[in-house]
């Protein structure tokens, strides 16, 4: 096995000396595996599929920095018990965590390190999962920005763009009349048919581009063709799909980290009121997942009037309340319950009550404005997943 080695020394120790160092200790890892080491320039770092920092001695902290822009995960700092290689690379470790990036110290005896690279070497990194954003963030999604890199770095997933005309394109040529969707609507049949229609083209960019959920622009669909994405929206969830509104990546990326944690569809919503004396918070939205609705009646999207949306009843029960900021670094969760269901005329069709210990958060440090609510109390087991990422 083939494997990178690039080197990071500082300037004030004797390179001569630091090299033998630096053979010796590859040598002896050798003899231990089937291992063959290649000291790189950063140009050909990454031409094998393991690839290792080799800090040689105190004070390369600066080089590293400087190789930063060029570097990415996961980062495997070499290191020897000698010229203070150690140290250097535990600071260097210690800011690459608190950046949330993948990286570890591989220091020890040379048959320790032998084992772990034979461990890295085995383990099969699992396909990236795609998720797709059709159309941009809505213009007032201004805090939704995410990097698509980072976000394939850090959770495996793959984000994928699909020009909003894609989507009415393949709604344009839909035909449903063998398309058949076992919940029963009693609604204006036009509005119904284009929901449904809009719903089965949702599905066919999923299987397009193997997609395990989207996020759409919808609200750029009222001019297009004259109706809303949140039916088909909660189809998608129903179907174990993830399936967000207004172009909002990291509530895509929430709901679907949840799915993965828990098991459990969500529903994305918006704060639209707090009682901060009573740790009472109003969520609402039109596109709740069937199958988290105790029962529900079938209306218009609320802002605009046209289309199909439910307005859903949902269990008094606990719930769990999760958002990833777009730094996808940050994240709130919190376990509540709800306590009572509205139907204010005003709001979003969906509207629930929430309690929780604290809103503070939510007028303090928001990680945007929609979240992620899930049946069931799961912030340990959250907590603990996004600590092991």
């Amino acid at each position: 096995m083939k494997i990178t080695v690039l080197p990071i020394v500082s300037k004030l120790h004797d390179n001569i000396r630091i090299n033998k160092d630096t053979k010796k200790l590859l040598d002896e890892i050798e003899t231990l595996g089937d291992f063959q080491f290649q000291l790189s320039s950063l140009s050909h770092f990454y031409d094998q599929p393991i690839s290792l920092i080799l800090v040689q001695s105190g004070g390369s902290e600066g080089y590293f920095l400087e190789m930063e822009p060029d570097l990415k995960e996961p980062y495997y700092l070499l290191t020897y018990g000698s010229n203070n290689s150690l140290a250097a690379s535990m600071e260097i470790l210690t800011y690459l965590k608190n950046k949330n990036k993948k990286a570890e110290i591989l220091h020890g005896s040379a048959q320790y390190i032998a084992n772990r690279l034979s461990e890295i070497s085995t383990k099969k990194i699992p396909k990236p999962i795609n998720l797709g954003v059709v159309g941009k963030p809505s213009d007032w999604l201004i805090a939704s920005n995410v990097d698509y890199q980072a976000c394939l770095n850090h959770f495996n997933i793959n984000l994928i763009d699909i020009e909003i005309d894609e989507l009415v394109d393949e709604y344009n040529h839909m035909d449903i009349s063998m398309y058949e969707e076992e919940t029963i609507l009693t609604f204006d049949p036009r509005e119904v048919d284009k929901s449904k229609k809009l719903s089965k083209a949702f599905d066919v960019l999923t299987q397009k581009y193997d997609l395990e959920g989207l996020t759409v622009r919808c609200f750029d669909l009222l001019g297009n063709i004259k109706t809303t994405g949140c039916l088909g929206l909660s189809l998608l969830n129903k179907n174990h799909k993830i399936g967000t509104c207004e172009g909002d990546i990291p509530a895509m990326l929430s709901m679907y980290l949840l799915q993965k944690i828990t098991g459990q569809p969500g529903f994305q919503a918006n704060p639209s009121r707090i009682d901060t004396d009573k740790n009472e918070i109003i969520f609402a939205h039109c596109t709740l997942p069937i199958d988290m609705a105790d029962s529900y009646e079938v209306m218009t999207h609320f802002e605009s009037g046209i289309g199909v949306a439910l307005r859903g009843k949902m269990k008094k029960t606990d719930i769990t309340i999760f958002k990833l900021n777009a730094n996808l670094k940050e994240y709130y969760v919190a376990e509540g319950q709800i306590i009572e269901n509205l139907e204010e005329v005003n709001l979003c069709r969906t509207q629930i009550v929430i309690k929780l210990d604290d809103v503070k958060y939510f007028l303090t440090s928001p990680h945007g404005n929609h979240h992620i609510i899930v049946y069931g109390k799961y912030q340990d087991k959250i907590n603990q997943y996004m600590m092991n990422l």
